[in-house]
Parts: structure tokens; C-alpha cells; sequence
């Protein structure tokens, strides 16, 4: 869907089937104190045919719950390693 909500990040881990971990990596600027911080989140992504690996960045979207963890689903791969 258009208004589905997207993201870019790096693939952290293949070890499931069908399903990736992506670490999204972002900064912060501290409330109190202004310095930037290094923060990250990890996402369970849908990879329906397997294709992207460790070290890929891809374009991911938000969709339906596939399962407890998983409600992204991998649009395509932008940077193959």
C-alpha cells in the first residue's frame, strides 16, 4: 500500500526461513547533555523467496502481523554484499 510505512536497514541475520533480522541504526540527540547517541532497532522481516543475505541493505515495509514478531515484509534489495 502507498501509505505503508517504509524503512531502509542492513541485514543482521539469515537463520530462519523465510525470515530476516534488520538492524535499523539511527542517533539521538541527548535531552541533558547534547551529545548524539547511537541507538538501533532490530525489525523481523518477511522474506518470502530467501534472496537477500547478510550485510544487504533493503527497503522494507510495514504490513499485517505474519506472526508474533514479524510485521515487515522486504520490498527489495538496494545494496547486495
Amino acid at each position: 500500500p502507498e501509505t505503508a510505512l517504509r524503512k531502509v536497514g542492513v541485514v543482521e541475520s539469515e537463520a530462519r526461513d523465510k525470515t530476516r533480522k534488520v538492524a535499523i541504526n539511527f542517533s539521538v540527540k541527548h535531552p541533558k547533555y547534547g551529545k548524539y547517541v547511537r541507538k538501533r532497532t532490530v525489525l523481523h522481516v518477511h522474506d518470502q523467496d530467501n534472496v537477500s543475505k547478510v550485510g544487504d541493505r533493503e527497503e522494507i515495509a510495514e504490513c499485517r502481523p505474519l506472526s508474533k514478531t514479524k510485521a515487515w515484509i522486504l520490498l527489495r534489495v538496494l545494496k547486495s554484499e
